[in-house]
């Protein structure tokens, strides 16, 4: 795999799409990172960059408490008030975020009250999720707040075991997912590259 290839994954992958103040942050689960997902969040809230937030993740990896309330839990510590909060905490997945996060705000907000979205997740799988916001919930304006836990630089993902395998893996199973109609391409982010694939 050449440097080209490596930096055509990295800019497919992990695309730029610059935070803008918005309606509604949308924290996908996470059980890796969450003290650093947590920190930019409430830097975030700080800055005025969202008005409500909605943090989605349901128990997984055999663990039984639910990501959103464990991610809450550090929120409230840090201070953001439980008043902005709507926590979602039965998703398994991110397809699931999305659906029932939508159908939580749904419920507790109204989606007519929401005309962006600022997606705070993972480094390694943000194209994943703006993807999925494309297929499901397509109408409000979205930007982004990707996490990089992984404590080297984003451009230096092939240098990390774990980023590595991580972003490797992202990019071997979108074309998939959008076969099965779990995703939506997003033209302006850039096609798909024909790059060599990882031994």
């Amino acid at each position: 795999m050449t440097a080209d290839d490596l930096l055509r994954i990295s800019r497919y992958v992990m695309p730029t799409l610059p935070a803008q103040p918005s309606t509604l942050g949308f924290l996908f689960g996470t059980r890796h990172g969450v003290d650093a997902f947590c920190l930019d969040t409430h830097a975030l809230w700080q800055a005025g960059m969202f008005q409500r937030l909605l943090v989605s993740g349901g128990p997984t990896g055999g663990n039984p408490h639910p990501e959103a309330l464990v991610i809450a839990e550090r929120l409230l510590q840090l201070g953001i008030p439980e008043s902005i909060l709507i926590l979602e905490p039965a998703a398994t997945n991110t397809g699931e975020n999305v659906l029932l996060g939508r159908a939580k705000v749904a419920e507790t907000i109204g989606l007519e009250r929401i005309d962006s979205l600022l997606v705070i997740g993972k480094v390694c799988a943000m194209r994943r999720y703006l993807m999925t916001l494309a297929r499901h919930w397509p109408e409000p304006r979205v930007s982004a707040h990707p996490v990089n836990y992984f404590g080297l630089p984003t451009e230096r993902w092939h240098e990390h075991d774990e980023f590595r395998a991580r972003v490797l893996g992202e990019f071997g199973k979108i074309p998939g997912y959008i076969e099965q109609g779990f995703l939506r391409e997003i033209a302006t982010l850039g096609a798909y590259p024909d790059v060599a694939r990882a031994p």
